[in-house]
């Protein structure tokens, strides 16, 4: 383990509501529209798309989820200076127009935002603290499950040379 590893610390429950109240919006009323729009789009995939496009609108639906993770760990106290830089590369990349697969394309225009945001967090997944991954997702399930998940999916599905740009991107990083 890395001495930034061990130097991380607990955020006090104070400061972790802080960061959620300027990133998410608890308001039981958007939320239920969010979560009925989500069910709609989902059924609406897998009814066009079959059972594979269902899997990938399943975890095209995560992409949200990995755009706040990044954004919370680009402002917790506990990721070391080097790392939000490289976080604030990722942030860059998924807000940029122009990417590796145009975004204005249906459904497979934000594959390399989720794979990249995913691959990068893998990069540094041994140098941070796990906990500190694992406080700020707010997505369904286990963080590091749902990278596995993407991971194993964009190897077996995706062209291996656009793997490889995005690898190589996040090595510019």
């Amino acid at each position: 383990m890395t001495d930034e590893v061990l130097k991380t610390r607990e955020i006090p429950v104070e400061e972790q509501n802080n960061i959620n109240d300027r990133i998410l919006d608890e308001d039981p009323v958007k939320m239920k529209f969010y979560e009925n729009l989500r069910k709609k789009a989902k059924s609406w995939t897998n009814e066009k798309t079959g059972k594979l496009g269902g899997k990938l609108g399943e975890y095209l639906f995560m992409l949200p989820d990995f755009f706040i993770l990044v954004c919370r760990l680009a402002v917790d106290k506990r990721v070391s200076t080097k790392h939000k830089l490289f976080v604030s590369g990722i942030i860059a990349y998924l807000v940029m127009p122009l990417d590796i697969i145009p975004d204005f394309i249906p459904v497979i225009g934000y594959v390399d935002d989720l794979v990249l945001a995913v691959l990068g967090l893998n990069l540094i997944l041994n140098e941070i603290d796990e906990k500190v991954l694992k406080d700020n997702w707010s997505g369904e399930g286990d963080v590091l499950h749902q990278m596995q998940n993407i991971t194993a999916a964009a190897e077996k599905f995706l062209d291996k040379n656009l793997i490889s740009r995005i690898r190589s991107w996040l090595r510019k990083i």
